[in-house]
């Protein structure tokens, strides 16, 4: 058996805790994680056995939740993030990292963070989770992928304006997403071959011109240069409209967006609960679930594991097939 997953806490102010106890129950021995957190900041109640090693997590009696214990500087109020936990959150994404390298993990899984907080507390300087795993494992470039059983997309642009993405939309963007894409499916997928579609960034794909120019102009060239490379198949770009239909989706691996809607609206409209936030480029395997703090519900025993039960049991397939 691979070693256990590491889990990182995320804010403890948010439904993180609450969703990792769920999720043991739930998986426990079938997919072993550990839990890097405060143990003070798991619901009232809740059976929990220390560990400091991960591989300990396996002998944990099935009702106790393993916890490798991050210290944080204060109690943790649901709903309500403090600047002074911000050191611990950091604190446990970075042990999450090196117990992933050291191999004494099998995979990192990442509760949601609250950047605001970690800013505020301890002047993190990254936009988010992805950019941090990034600067930690020493890779200028990487990919967010959302992945379901039905259907994985990537964005090439993410978190912009839409009136910014032709500008931030380069050849040399798009070549990288598509070749870490290609990579990611094969080395953590278990995929020989990868078939990945490359939509259109207009209507219609721009329709020859008539409804935009960037396909006419260098998408489509820059996809039949990559299509030359016989370890993968590469289509496109094709009308985003009718890119994601169940016949559509039988003929890809993956599909290469030009914009985060664009992407993300298919894939949670298909699998709303259970899409599954990957990074492809890390040298190690990393996943998340698609949702963030939740504040809101934070400590009503309301909140909904299963994106983080998905999320560990693919960052679990994902170790196996690396």
């Amino acid at each position: 058996m691979i070693s256990p997953i590491a889990l990182s806490c995320g804010d403890p102010s948010g439904i993180g805790p609450e969703i990792a106890v769920a999720a043991w129950d739930q998986l426990r021995q079938d997919c072993p994680f550990v839990w890097l957190g405060d143990p003070r900041h798991l619901p009232s109640g809740t059976a929990y056995q220390i560990v400091s090693e991960p591989a300990e997590a396996l002998q944990v009696t099935a009702k106790a939740l393993p916890v490798l214990p991050v210290p944080f500087a204060a109690p943790a109020t649901a709903g309500a993030p403090i600047a002074e936990n911000a050191a611990g959150v950091i604190a446990a994404i970075e042990t999450g990292v090196q117990l992933v390298t050291s191999g004494k993990a099998s995979a990192l899984c990442t509760a949601p963070i609250h950047k605001k907080a970690l800013i505020d507390g301890a002047g993190f300087a990254y936009p988010g989770h992805t950019e941090f795993l990034a600067a930690l494992a020493g890779v200028n470039r990487v990919v967010m992928m959302l992945a379901s059983e039905q259907l994985r997309v990537v964005p090439a642009t993410i978190h912009i304006a839409l009136s910014d993405v032709p500008k931030a939309l380069t050849p040399e963007l798009l070549r990288e997403t598509i070749a870490i894409t290609a990579s990611g499916l094969r080395r953590q997928f278990g995929i020989a071959h990868p078939r990945i579609a490359v939509a259109g960034m207009n209507p219609h794909a721009g329709e020859g011109g008539a409804m935009g120019h960037e396909e006419g102009d260098w998408i489509a060239a820059l996809v039949e240069t990559l299509a030359r490379d016989e370890t993968l198949t590469l289509t496109g770009p094709h009308p985003a409209d009718t890119l994601f239909h169940a016949a559509a989706r039988a003929r890809y691996d993956a599909a290469v967006c030009m914009y985060h809607d664009q992407a993300l609206i298919p894939i949670k409209t298909l699998d709303f609960d259970r899409g599954v936030n990957v990074t492809l480029g890390l040298p190690f395997v990393r996943t998340s679930p698609d949702h963030g703090t939740a504040f809101d519900i934070a400590g009503r025993g309301v909140a909904n594991p299963t994106s983080l039960i998905e999320a560990l049991r693919m960052a679990q397939r994902m170790a196996e097939s690396s």
